[in-house]
């Protein structure tokens, strides 16, 4: 069982930066394929960024050039650094992380959530 605890979410206004953190309880993260999705009211839950445990990178269209995902296997944390935030980056994001095998349709562990408010 991966246990996944998210921080660093909050309010920013538009342009602004934020990081996300998610540090997970499982020794072997570093065999882990990670990511992060995020969820706004009315919308389908959509995936933003992944890190496979083979080191391949995926970020979403809408996201491209302003976020980075990150991984410290040592520290057994995520990271998703997100600049030039906008107003439509609001939502609900959330840490994830499973064997590759179960991306993106089985994944079974996930963070509590954490909300990015993008004021305008």
């Amino acid at each position: 069982q991966v246990q996944l605890a998210e921080s660093g979410g909050g309010l920013v206004q538009t342009g602004g930066s934020l990081r996300l953190s998610c540090a997970a309880s499982e020794r072997t993260f570093s065999r882990l394929s990670v990511g992060w999705f995020r969820q706004s009211p009315g919308k389908e839950r959509e995936c933003v960024a992944a890190s496979s445990s083979g080191g391949s990178i995926y970020y979403g269209e809408s996201v491209k050039g302003r976020f980075t995902i990150s991984r410290d296997n040592a520290k057994k944390t995520m990271y998703l650094q997100m600049n030039s935030l906008k107003f439509e980056d609001t939502a609900v994001y959330y840490c994830a992380a499973d064997e590759e095998s179960n991306w993106p349709d089985r994944i079974h562990y996930w963070g509590q959530g954490t909300q990015v408010t993008v004021s305008s």
